[in-house]
């Protein structure tokens, strides 16, 4: 992470006797947002990234007191959900008067997330806090800085936004935040939608957006950044999670990343060679745990492990799942920043069909699990089973009937996989 460029139009060169202008741009916070991750059955992990978003959002504080910011521009989703927590808004109030006590300002349009949010309306923020509402509108930051910014007005927000900016202020560096999927991106719901090229056209110098939580600088000319989330939250957002730093001066607007996140979430795939042993696999496990450590930006990661193996090979670790997932479970403790969330074991290869008993029977639990009548009697069964878990746990798990029928699948799929396992992988 560092400078990504620097650049601009005749428009935003700006004379500045104090030196240059410092802003950081942040969104999708999500503050006291659930990290989502079997490692978190571990009870030492799981005390340290309970508290994760609030530690990236003290690292954007830390962040604009260190570097001597003018602003923070939060673009919508600060908060989670509909959930009221009197220790939530605490939390922000204090973390925003240490903004206040410096002469930062911060300029914050809600989202579709803080649309819902009670906290959100009702929170008496600090007056070092601009809330743009739904109308839009421009507050000047500096002589020649000005940061335009339009909030949703309820959770759904299916129109564009841009007709209700104000146009630019003339010969000024002009900032403009729209929470926004712009043309769509793939996990999220479209919100406030536009184009780069409607962007573009509307003639500000930055656009600091928010909604989708990948990092994605769309144009550098003017600036179109979303900065993704401080703090991924599941295995959905991998690697390490930043903040955006501008830097406005006679040059133009420099733009920088800036490390937020305490956890990051990692994939690694290994391939396992079908003529090793299972002390050459912990070897080989080890030092890529190793090497997992040593890409860490965060101070913790949490990795999900898929190991492709050939042949027989494959079978024999499938058999011994829970042995290598408790051996993952120690390696990764001690490199004492990573922890285990899952051990995928996949066939390099297609496997060529067999005419064996063992093949055969596998064909066999093929068709009757995709029988209507044996799908529906694993997902009744799911469903008692899950009646007795805690409410809130039951959302989670199955939040609706499509749910339960897909993890009755997997479940399903998971038993015969290892029953196939037992024998194919047994000693010859």
């Amino acid at each position: 992470m560092g400078i990504e460029a620097f650049a601009g139009s005749g428009s935003n060169r700006l004379e500045l006797g104090g030196g240059p202008i410092k802003i950081l741009h942040t969104a999708d916070v999500h503050l006291d947002a659930p990290l989502r991750s079997l490692a978190l059955q571990d009870p030492d992990l799981r005390d340290r990234v309970q508290t994760a978003t609030r530690t990236a959002f003290v690292r954007i504080v830390d962040t604009c007191l260190a570097e001597g910011a003018s602003a923070l521009l939060i673009a919508g989703d600060l908060f989670d959900g509909a959930q009221r927590s009197a220790r939530t808004a605490a939390f922000l109030v204090e973390q925003l008067d240490r903004l206040r006590k410096a002469g930062i300002r911060v300029f914050y349009i809600r989202g579709n997330h803080d649309a819902e949010n009670p906290v959100a309306g009702e929170t008496a923020l600090p007056d070092n806090v601009h809330t743009f509402d739904a109308r839009g509108g421009k507050v000047q930051l500096a002589e020649d800085v000005w940061i335009h910014g339009v909030s949703f007005s309820g959770r759904h927000v299916p129109d564009s936004l841009l007709p209700r900016f104000d146009a630019p202020v003339p010969g000024a560096v002009n900032i403009a935040m729209l929470h926004t999927s712009l043309a769509g991106a793939e996990g999220h719901d479209v919100y406030a939608p536009c184009s780069v090229a409607d962007l573009s056209a509307m003639g500000f110098d930055y656009w600091a957006l928010g909604h989708v939580h990948r990092r994605q600088v769309h144009g550098a000319a003017p600036w179109i950044v979303m900065p993704g989330t401080p703090q991924g939250r599941d295995m959905g957002e991998t690697g390490p999670k930043s903040a955006t730093m501008l830097t406005l001066g006679p040059g133009g607007i420099g733009v920088e990343e800036i490390p937020t996140s305490a956890v990051e979430f990692v994939r690694h795939e290994m391939n396992v060679p079908q003529d090793g042993d299972d002390a050459d696999l912990r070897a080989d496990l080890r030092g890529a745990l190793l090497k997992a450590v040593q890409g860490l930006v965060s101070d913790t990661g949490v990795v999900r492990l898929t190991l492709k193996a050939p042949g027989p090979r494959h079978w024999q670790i499938l058999r011994d799942r829970d042995l290598w997932t408790e051996t993952l479970h120690r390696l990764a403790a001690d490199t004492g920043r990573l922890w285990l969330d899952r051990l995928d074991i996949v066939a390099a290869g297609a496997e060529p069909a067999g005419q064996g008993a063992t093949d055969e029977l596998a064909r066999l639990m093929a068709q009757i699990r995709a029988e209507p009548g044996f799908a529906e009697t694993c997902r009744l069964a799911l469903e008692d089973l899950a009646a007795e878990l805690p409410a809130d746990r039951r959302r989670a798990l199955l939040p609706d009937e499509d749910a339960a029928a897909a993890l009755a699948r997997a479940l399903a799929e998971a038993g015969a996989e290892a029953m196939i396992a037992r024998m194919k992988g047994a000693p010859d």
